[in-house]
């Protein structure tokens, strides 16, 4: 069955698809920045892109093309005028709602369908993300034999880009994060052209992109033997090793959080955890479910989450340790292996 034909399944009315992922999951059209899919109860599938995307959308099955003119919304307000359809608010703008409410759609909301299809990987999204991770895994691998005291967070960034690429990746799947000290201890950082020093640790997170498909890995590495930098990292580890034991079908995206909190709420160190355990990973490096304090999301087999705790110390250091892993029949398999014990480069 289609992944048309499976979301038709779901629907009560017709659904206006406008997120440009989605319209990839459905349709197979890349990163098409201008593009509508309606998708009928029928399974009946309608394609509106501009003479840009023409000659892909005309080579899609399962779909009809109509070719619009530059502004999409206004062909599409103009076809489904004095109809009924869903939509996602979370992706359509005000501007673009209010032309097709002015050109006679009547519009429901209808949120998370396609993303809810998306959430469970088929054979195929999980072979892309397989090789994602194991490019993860080579990289990482290499990075460990690389020096890092007196480069530069940009420079290793630049390198691992760029090493990526040379692997056979189409990119790196989100901007590359290395950081020590101050920059370490910011859950999401830049890196900097700021030397790295002895006796620090260096979170690096990263992740490369195959046929679409995301992959998410963070390590941390010592630039010295220090033993309250190896007490955090042991600290960490403790946690993403309980957040990875909670994984599998049936939890709750808070439980499997929880799970990963206690080790460090024992520590007196629950304040310094101050994200979610995870996230979903595919076509996006950001989607369903979620894995943190507030999640009702419920895992199933299928899904691919993050685990990747993390200890922050304001100005001073910072440590996460993270695996992108399936959820099984009857647990969790990894699918970034590298070792994640403490690593001293030089």
């Amino acid at each position: 069955m289609t992944r048309i034909a499976r979301l038709a399944e779901r629907l009560e009315q017709p659904l206006l698809v406008t997120k440009a992922a989605n319209i990839r999951y459905l349709t197979g059209l890349v990163d098409a920045t201008n593009a509508m899919v309606l998708v009928e109860p029928t399974g009946e599938a309608t394609l509106f892109t501009d003479f840009r995307y023409a000659d892909a959308a005309r080579a899609l099955d399962d779909v009809e093309f109509v070719q619009t003119a530059r502004s999409v919304v206004t062909t599409v307000s103009g076809a489904l005028g004095g109809r009924s359809v869903g939509f996602d608010p979370a992706h359509v703008t005000v501007a673009a709602y209010d032309e097709l409410r002015a050109g006679g759609v009547e519009l429901t909301p209808a949120g998370g369908l396609v993303e809810a299809l998306r959430a469970v990987k088929d054979a195929g999204e999980l072979d892309a993300i397989r090789r994602a991770a194991t490019l993860s895994d080579t990289l990482f691998g290499e990075l460990a034999g690389e020096r890092f005291v007196g480069r530069t967070e940009r420079e290793l960034a630049w390198w691992i880009d760029r090493r990526f690429r040379e692997l056979g990746a189409e990119r790196s799947s989100f901007d590359t994060m290395v950081g020590f000290g101050e920059m370490g201890a910011r859950p999401h950082g830049e890196a900097r052209d700021v030397p790295i020093p002895v006796g620090t640790m260096v979170v690096v997170d990263t992740g490369c992109v195959v046929d679409g498909y995301c992959s998410d890995c963070t390590r941390t590495f010592l630039t010295g033997d220090d033993a309250r930098l190896l007490e955090l990292h042991a600290l960490c580890l403790r946690a993403q090793l309980d957040g990875l034991a909670a994984v599998k079908p049936g939890a709750r995206g808070r439980d499997v959080d929880a799970a990963s909190r206690v080790a460090i709420a024992e520590a007196g160190l629950a304040e310094r955890y101050g994200h979610g355990l995870g996230h979903g990973v595919g076509l996006e490096i950001h989607e369903g479910p979620s894995l943190r304090p507030e999640s009702e999301d419920v895992l199933q087999e299928g899904n691919i989450v993050t685990i990747e705790p993390g200890l922050y110390f304001d100005g001073d250091v910072g440590v996460r340790i993270e695996d992108l892993v399936l959820v099984t029949p009857d647990g969790a398999e990894r699918l970034t292996t590298v070792t994640k014990e403490p690593i001293v480069v030089s």
